[in-house]
């Protein structure tokens, strides 16, 4: 993806440039729109697919002999999966319910965290949730999650009747119900897609600008060709800082996840 943003974002012509020709054109949304042979599939769909298989096989080949003493690979797999487990779904939804949805939230973050690091691992280059569509679909796939706790256990009546605290004033009430039920079925959902989807997606452009800045540079008199060294160097910074944000993003998106089913499940507000 990398080196069709270089082509496309370094040869576009503008007045008064050197030669008249080579231009400097900043990466635009446009490279998030890679249609797969002229169809309607996207690489991002295709890339999607294939992490599903990639963890699907490492998941099963590191786990299918597992043993009291665990291998290196084995130790590994626990670990991450720990992390999901017992430092998400435990510590937010509590000891008591949380093990029904240990494999809902460690598949969210392995899913986002694997989809997230494609933006910066060869020969990807190209992270999955900076497609819109992708953050909308896990977050719908939560949305229904915690409704149909909250509306299971409580009841439909009782659900809602448990998004406003007890104890307020009666003359409040109507004003905290509308708050809430927007915070519940439209604010918490559009925050969590668009959280995901904005850092993708503002780090893959930064990261394309400061690449395709350098290669423009290199085509320039020796003073530019000595100002991409910099811009290397800054593209090489931003791609380390953006490995650490794809992760926070990939364990926020899951906390969060956690902490709606938590509140569905609790029995006051």
């Amino acid at each position: 993806m990398i080196l069709t943003a270089l082509t496309a974002g370094t040869t576009t012509a503008v007045p008064g440039a050197e030669g008249g020709e080579g231009g400097f054109s900043p990466p635009t949304p446009d490279i998030f729109w890679l249609p797969v042979g002229g169809t309607f599939i996207t690489e991002q769909m295709v890339w999607g697919g294939i992490s599903v298989l990639i963890l699907s096989v490492v998941m099963v080949a590191l786990s299918k002999n597992a043993a009291v003493v665990p291998s290196k690979g084995q130790w590994m797999m626990e670990g991450f999966y720990n992390l999901a487990r017992n430092g998400i779904a435990r510590d937010m939804i509590g000891s008591k319910d949380f093990l029904r949805f240990a494999p809902l939230l460690f598949s969210l973050f392995s899913l986002i965290l694997l989809n997230n690091w494609f933006g910066i691992l060869p020969p990807v280059m190209n992270p999955t949730f900076g497609k819109i569509g992708f953050p909308i679909a896990l977050t719908l796939v939560v949305y229904v999650v915690y409704h149909w706790i909250g509306f299971k256990k409580h009841g439909v009546k009782g659900y809602f009747a448990h998004m406003v605290p007890d104890g307020l004033p009666g003359w409040i009430r109507p004003a905290i119900f509308v708050l809430e039920l927007i915070t519940y079925f439209v604010t918490r959902p559009l925050t969590l897609a668009l959280r995901l989807f904005g850092n993708m997606f503002a780090g893959h452009m930064l990261i394309v600008l400061f690449v395709s800045a350098g290669a423009y540079f290199l085509t320039q008199d020796v003073l530019f060709k000595l100002l991409s060294v910099p811009t290397f160097l800054m593209a090489a910074v931003m791609v380390v800082f953006e490995a650490l944000v794809q992760f926070l993003q990939a364990y926020v998106f899951t906390l969060l996840s956690a902490s709606y089913i938590a509140g569905a499940l609790a029995d006051d507000h």
